[in-house]
């Protein structure tokens, strides 16, 4: 079965009324015939109709046993996290999304989960890094924002060696791209609010378990804290998977123009996407991920955060914003941004430098979107370079 015929078949019709759309079911609590005795929801806290085929939805999606749809991205991540007790160590990816950094550093340090922080582009580095403590592996991959590419294959080996928890954070992939159970992951989170989701329109997470004893902790861990995800945004992500695979077919196709094209700007050191031959770990990511992603960054030679600055505040058809993933084009300056909350040495350290970028390539045409960038790169040339005789 093709894809995208494959992921509409999912969505299931109404039993109850034939509707070809997933009804919303607006409701904080479900009558009972007698105590106890219900159609399998009691409180929307615990169960709800609309948000249930989402779940369910997401376990088909990433060939996983069980989904869980939360409340945002970060409290998707928090209820990972608190499957670890006090003592415990996650080894996690250097080159880290900085609303995990700020939860792991700032929240759960205090608690006695500590965190180590690696290159895990390199899976010996990931086994150097194992102590005794270590109970769960933290990867993104590819990274938010250099686009780095870790072998999921190779650390799924190593977590099962040593009896360690795997998780994926895969939004920037999608599970259209890439299913990191299949290569051993024990969970996959998603920031829904992206690609799966795909217009800009809502906040949510997912998990999704590859077993039933871990569905079962993440449910208990789900109801308990209480951080659901409503009925209405429940439907929104059921609505934006409908079009799932169009959209990330779509956006890599762009997404690969731009990279091209900005490889030939005399402003631009590095162009970090999984698409190219010269990304580190372009093979890797061609075994792994059927489409490359949607996501650019590059950074500049002059490492210039003026500079960078008035190149993201100059386009038109990329919207200065954070998040990603959505059908129009979005652009930001991760040091000012999305990574505000990490050191700027431990941001350099992991490539994340005041010029780097960052482009969430949409559906619009891909030569108005080159166009658009080009014009404001010599904006930014004229405005700032000229003005400081940086030439």
């Amino acid at each position: 079965m093709k894809e995208q015929t494959q992921l509409l078949n999912y969505i299931p019709v109404d039993e109850l009324t034939g509707s070809i759309a997933v009804p919303i079911y607006q409701t904080s609590t479900f009558v009972q015939e007698a105590p106890g005795v219900h159609k399998g929801f009691d409180y929307a806290r615990s169960n709800n109709p609309t948000r249930k085929v989402l779940e369910d939805l997401a376990a088909k999606l990433e060939n996983g046993k069980n989904g869980f749809a939360f409340s945002s991205g970060l409290a998707a991540i928090d209820a990972v996290v608190k499957l670890l007790s006090a003592g415990d160590e996650i080894i996690a990816v250097d080159d880290i999304y900085g609303g995990a950094f700020r939860l792991f550093t700032q929240v759960y340090e205090k608690f006695g989960i500590s965190v180590t922080y690696v290159d895990a582009t390199d899976s010996q580095n990931v086994a150097d890094a194992i102590s005794a403590k270590t109970k769960l592996i933290w990867i993104e991959s590819p990274t938010n924002p250099t686009l780095k590419i870790s072998d999921l294959r190779a650390i799924g080996t190593i977590a099962k060696a040593n009896e360690i928890l795997f998780c994926v954070d895969n939004t920037f992939a999608s599970p259209i791209a890439q299913k990191p159970i299949d290569f051993g992951a024990d969970i996959v989170v998603h920031s829904a609010t992206k690609y799966i989701s795909g217009h800009s329109d809502l906040i949510a997470g997912l998990v999704i378990t590859a077993n039933d004893d871990l569905g079962a902790k993440i449910k208990f861990i789900q109801n308990a804290s209480g951080a659901i995800l409503g009925p209405f945004d429940s439907w929104l992500v059921i609505r934006g998977i409908e079009t799932l695979s169009l959209r990330i077919k779509q956006h890599a196709e762009n997404a690969q123009k731009i990279a091209e094209y900005l490889q030939s700007e005399d402003l631009i050191a590095n162009v970090y996407y999984p698409g190219l031959p010269t990304h580190h770990n372009h093979g890797i990511a061609k075994s792994q991920q059927k489409y490359f992603g949607g996501v650019i960054a590059f950074d500049l030679k002059t490492d210039d955060k003026e500079l960078a600055s008035a190149i993201v505040s100059n386009t038109k058809l990329f919207k200065l914003a954070e998040s990603l993933g959505g059908v129009k084009s979005l652009c930001c300056l991760p040091c000012e941004m999305t990574h505000k909350s990490i050191p700027r040495e431990k941001r350099y350290a992991s490539g994340v430098v005041d010029s780097l970028i960052r482009l969430s390539v949409g559906l619009e045409d891909a030569e108005d979107l080159i166009d658009d960038l080009r014009q404001a790169l010599i904006v930014a040339k004229e405005n700032v370079l000229i003005a400081t005789d940086s030439i």
